[in-house]
Formats: C-alpha cells, sequence, structure tokens
C-alpha cells in the first residue's frame, strides 16, 4: 500500500506480486477503487499476482485517492494519472484490466500512449445505449457525497466534469475511429446490463483488429474464465 502524491493529487495504489506488470481499474463508476475488485466476478489482485506485477489503484477522489475538481476535468484528467503513476513506478510498459468504467480507462491509455501498452482485458465496459441519464445520476451521486470537501467547484464545474465525461456515445471516450485504428491486443468480457450494454462489448470487439470477445464468463469456475485471462496476458508478455 502507498500514497503517489503530484501537482496537489493524492493517489493511492497497491502493489502486488513479481513479473510483468497489469496495471488495474477497479469497478465502481466514478467511486472506482481497489476495494470493488472484492465483489467482482474475479479478483484479478488475487488471480494474477502469483505470475504478474499487478498494481491497483483508487482513481482521483474516491477511496483515498483526492484531487481538485475543475470543470475541465474529464476522461484526459485521468489517462494523465494513468501515465503519471506508471512514470513513477518506473513502468515503461504494462498490460491493463479495467472493469466498468475501467473500460474506457484502458482505452484512454491507449490511445495517448500505445507504446506502453502490451494489451488489454476490458471487462464488461460501460458504453452509450439510450442510457445516459443513469451515468448522470451515479455522477450526481458521487458529486453530491463529495462537494463539501471541494469548495473550489462550483455547480457549473460540476456540470461541466460531468458533461465532459457522459455526454459522449459508444465507450463515452476515444470512440469507434480510434478503437478501429487500435491495434493493440484486447480481451474483450462482454457485459449484459444497462450500464455495461452487450451492444458496446460487441463493437468494441468488432472494430478493433486484434481484439477477443468473451460472452460467458461471470461464472469464472464454470467458464474458466482466470484462465482465459492468463492465457491472453501471458500470450502478450514481451
Amino acid at each position: 500500500m502507498a500514497i503517489f502524491e503530484r501537482d496537489g493529487i493524492t493517489l493511492y495504489y497497491e502493489d502486488h506480486g513479481a513479473g510483468f506488470p497489469v496495471l488495474l481499474f477497479a469497478p465502481g463508476g466514478m467511486r472506482s477503487a481497489v476495494t470493488f475488485w472484492e465483489g467482482s466476478q474475479f479478483n484479478p489482485i488475487v488471480e494474477l499476482s502469483t505470475r504478474f506485477r499487478v498494481i491497483a489503484m483508487d482513481q482521483r477522489n474516491a477511496g483515498r485517492s483526492r484531487a481538485p475538481v475543475s470543470a475541465d476535468d474529464g476522461w484526459h484528467t485521468y489517462t494523465a494519472d494513468h501515465i503519471a503513476l506508471l512514470d513513477h513506478l518506473g513502468i515503461e510498459r504494462t498490460h491493463l484490466l479495467g472493469g466498468c468504467i475501467g473500460g474506457p480507462y484502458c482505452l484512454g491509455l491507449i490511445q495517448a500512449a500505445p507504446e506502453r501498452v502490451a494489451s488489454a482485458v476490458l471487462q464488461q465496459s460501460i458504453g452509450f445505449e439510450d442510457n445516459r441519464e443513469i451515468f448522470y445520476e451515479m455522477f450526481q451521486g458521487w458529486a453530491d457525497a463529495i462537494a463539501p470537501d471541494h469548495p473550489e467547484a462550483d455547480e457549473a464545474a460540476w456540470r461541466s466534469f460531468r458533461s465532459n465525461m457522459y455526454d459522449g456515445d459508444f465507450d463515452f471516450n476515444v470512440g469507434r475511429d480510434f478503437v478501429a485504428s487500435c491495434e493493440t491486443p484486447m480481451l474483450v468480457l462482454m457485459g449484459s446490463d444497462p450500464y455495461h450494454p452487450e451492444s458496446t462489448s460487441r463493437e468494441i470487439a468488432a472494430l478493433a483488429p486484434n481484439a477477443t470477445l468473451v460472452e460467458r464468463w461471470k461464472s469464472p469456475a464454470e467458464d474458466g474464465t482466470v484462465a482465459t485471462v492468463i492465457e491472453f496476458l501471458e500470450a502478450h508478455t514481451p
């Protein structure tokens, strides 16, 4: 367990195991934090750290991480945190595994620094499918809870931040053109609910040149999910 500080930002992270690194982006929406892996279909910290160096983190203003809030915040802000953490840890290249909101986080990091990503596992990525209001509501619940600690952000700043995150479509972050051009190997574990539409997973897998879709994975013991993920990561470890 450790803390990384930069420019008034405090990021909590954990570093487990040894070997080629895997950077995790937890589920939980705007509350994405290490503890959410404990309630996931499988816990990659536990399952992967016997073979890989696994880095898990709390996103800014979630869990034990803190940062100022501004009207300019958006997906790029989180990507900057992710790259800064990799730099801090001296990691030149890594695998990524992201659940829920971690899907767009993975794609954003690949877009910003493709040379630093060996492969990515997208676990039921969020996406747009006539569901914007549920993301607005999720954002608002998170914002209302932490707003008293952020007097620097007025109501207009929160609205702008929300718009930057959830006014797009498809994956909310990088868009179809980038995914169609992305050569990074991806394993796409399919979503199946309003936050994680099946259509988003299927479209990512169809567009990306080196993506594999896994439809059945939510019963890991029956579906062999952990073995599938490990085999994929090992196949793309330099």
